[in-house]
């Protein structure tokens, strides 16, 4: 059973709703406040960085609701919250106060926190900043003051953290420079894809901070004080861009309100919200308000629902519970307090329309959904009957392209879902095993596929029945970590050794994915016999899942829930396998998988599948002709696709039929 905190509402989507659940997460944190109200320090093990960064990341953190708070109700209301704010903020910036703040120039993490700060001291002005002393005044711009010209900052995200600042500081007569502010918005732009989304860097980082980070800092950036003067006309291309992105990022919330479980930090928990609060307080003209309200309650809701703030109003490092192996290294008790970004729509008042529009269901409420998201490489595929909304991936590892290391479990997996989990402990990090290919050793070494290319991905059209097609090809090599790599959300570094090259064809409809496995080649002087293809399907964990296997698949079920893998011909060797204290969604996580014979150039077929119920592993006939590959499907349906590449394995290997389980070869001429 859950243990629900008692003032946490679950559902509703009014103003006063969501005050409610504020002032739970408010009335906590002042609770672990210091004498001074300088940091907040909450319970559980110190972080990477040291009490004193906790502390600061407590207060910071918080602050952003506070302010959202204050700003929204107009200051009427919430003098206490004023009052405990503003004498944490004298406190902080106080060189000889205990609870001082750690300062930008002693830790980096600072320069992520002064931006929290920065932001509310604007939000706030005629409340906090107007109010502070002179002598307090100074003390915060001079703490501030040492991001100006600092060529430190990792460019990612955060970028925005010194245009917060620096923008801030501005306002206020405090230093700044027109330089940095130039050089982090092209460093912006420079992360600009198709279709809206952003990579949080150089790398393919495709995840959350697409949406709580690189959307929401420029809508709220530019509406800080005096912003419009170094924004230009950059305002209207940012409020498109967020547009265009919330056709994808509403589509991949859950019908039970779970965001994609992918990507770190998904400590932030309900922080997947923000961007549709941003949408609205930038009035995008492709959403209405009561869509995006909903997707934002929804998302809130699913949390509640699941016992998050525990039953002390406290969010712990976790998923729904406490799990503290979901969590980078170096984050500490406050960390999860980026959740709040979730509540940024108390911005707005209540006489808003987001308040009182009637609300739209999400994408997966309406419908089965199919669509191609270019950027990240994914197929997303959503079920209305059972709220599951899964993508194939076949374009994001947290890398680039050509740096081989041990895959990331939070990016580098083939699917990823709003009801399953990667595994996320140590092993997870080593050895891929659920939505995978490997290729795996004599000794159980199992290859990974950071650095794949993307083949293609789309979405095909067959007389009315729509197919996602998506493939990529890698080299599958072994790593051996180093023992200084860090689980920080890229994949870990270490000695490679490459045993071949595999190339993967995803067909998507439905539940179900046909998935054409390929291992084109194997290292020089390396025997295939010494080798066995490995394909792990969907996990599903739980107190005490079950799961079964006959000749040809294997599957598995809990939580109401089923997960298949079915090997459409050829020698397959299926089962179920078990991890314990896996991943933040139970305690014991089942994995279907079948293994093959390694024999290069001839293909590997299976079907996956993820559904609401229970159910045995689904099949389907596959036929394969050149690059146009026929599938059955377990509803009967018949579709011809082709694959996503002309010269494709398909095109130049032989290829069979897989009529219920039974192959039946069919030659083909290679094509150059």
């Amino acid at each position: 059973m859950v243990t629900r905190h008692p003032s946490m509402p679950q559902h509703g989507g009014t103003r006063d709703a969501w005050i409610a659940r504020a002032d739970v997460l408010l009335a906590a944190a002042i609770r672990h406040a210091t004498p001074g109200g300088g940091r907040i320090h909450f319970p559980g093990a110190e972080g990477g960085y040291g009490h004193a960064v906790d502390g600061l990341e407590g207060f910071a953190r918080t602050l952003l609701l506070a302010g959202f708070r204050i700003a929204g109700n107009r200051g009427e209301g919430v003098a206490e919250l004023i009052e405990q704010f503003s004498r944490g903020i004298r406190s902080g910036v106080d060189p000889d106060a205990a609870d001082r703040w750690v300062r930008i120039e002693e830790h980096p993490q600072a320069k992520v926190e002064a931006a929290s700060i920065a932001l509310i001291l604007d939000l706030t002005r005629p409340w906090i900043w107007d109010r502070l002393d002179a002598t307090s005044q100074q003390r915060v711009i001079d703490y501030l003051a040492p991001v100006v010209g600092d060529d430190t900052y990792p460019q990612t995200n955060w970028v925005w953290f010194r245009l917060v600042v620096e923008t801030f500081l501005r306002s206020v007569g405090g230093p700044w420079s027109a330089d940095d502010i130039a050089a982090d918005l092209a460093r912006h732009d420079s992360f600009v894809r198709e279709g809206g989304w952003l990579s949080d860097g150089d790398e393919r980082s495709y995840d959350h901070y697409v949406g709580w980070a690189l959307h929401v800092y420029p809508i709220l950036w530019s509406r800080m004080s005096g912003a419009a003067e170094l924004a230009g006309d950059r305002t209207s291309t940012d409020i498109a861009r967020l547009d265009e992105f919330l056709h994808d990022a509403l589509a991949l919330v859950g019908g039970d309100g779970s965001p994609l479980i992918q990507g770190r930090s998904l400590i932030y928990r309900f922080a997947a919200a923000a961007p549709f609060w941003a949408g609205a307080i930038a009035e995008v003209p492709s959403h209405s308000a009561g869509a995006l309200r909903h997707a934002a309650n929804r998302i809130v809701g699913h949390f509640a629902e699941h016992g998050v703030p525990d039953q002390d109003g406290i969010l712990t490092m976790g998923w729904h519970g406490p799990w503290r192996e979901l969590a980078q290294s170096y984050s500490g008790p406050g960390s999860p307090y980026w959740a709040v970004k979730g509540f940024l729509g108390l911005l707005l008042p209540e006489d808003h329309p987001v308040w009182t529009a009637p609300a739209e269901p999400l994408p997966v409420e309406r419908g089965d959904v199919l669509r191609a998201v270019v950027s990240p490489g994914w197929i997303l595929s959503s079920t209305a009957d059972d709220g599951l909304v899964r993508v194939v991936n076949h374009g994001t590892d947290h890398s680039s392209p050509g740096a081989r290391t041990a895959d990331s479990p939070l990016y580098a997996r083939l699917g990823y879902s709003t009801a399953t989990s990667p595994i996320v402990d140590g092993r997870g990090w080593v050895e891929p095993l659920e939505q995978s290919v490997s290729l795996v050793d004599a000794e159980g070494g199992a290859t990974h596929r950071t650095a794949m290319t993307l083949l293609g991905v789309g979405v095909q059209d067959d007389d009315g029945v729509r197919v996602g097609v998506a493939g990529s090809t890698w080299d599958a090599h072994l790593v051996e970590p180093s023992p200084t790599s860090h689980r920080h959300g890229s994949g870990l570094a270490g000695d490679v050794t490459s045993l071949g090259r595999i190339t993967v064809h995803s067909l998507v409809r439905g539940s179900a994915e046909v998935r054409i496995i390929l291992v084109e080649d194997v290292a020089p002087g390396l025997d295939p016999a010494s080798l066995r293809l490995r394909v792990g399907g969907w996990p599903l964990s739980g107190a005490e899942p079950v799961g079964d296997a006959d000749d040809t698949g294997a599957w598995i079920f809990s939580r109401g829930l089923s997960s298949g893998i079915r090997s459409l011909g050829g020698e397959a060797v299926p089962g179920v396998v078990a991890r314990h204290d896996a991943d933040p969604l139970g305690a014991r996580t089942l994995i279907p998988t079948t293994e093959h014979p390694v024999r290069v150039r001839n293909p590997v077929v299976v079907l996956l599948d993820l559904a609401g119920g229970e159910r045995i592993a689904p099949t389907a006939d596959v036929v394969i002709d050149d690059t146009t590959v026929t599938v059955q499907w377990p509803d009967g349906v018949r579709t011809a696709s082709r694959l996503t590449d002309s010269e494709s394995p398909a095109a130049a290997a032989r290829y069979h039929e897989a009529r219920s389980g039974t192959l039946h070869a069919i030659a083909k001429e290679q094509h150059a």
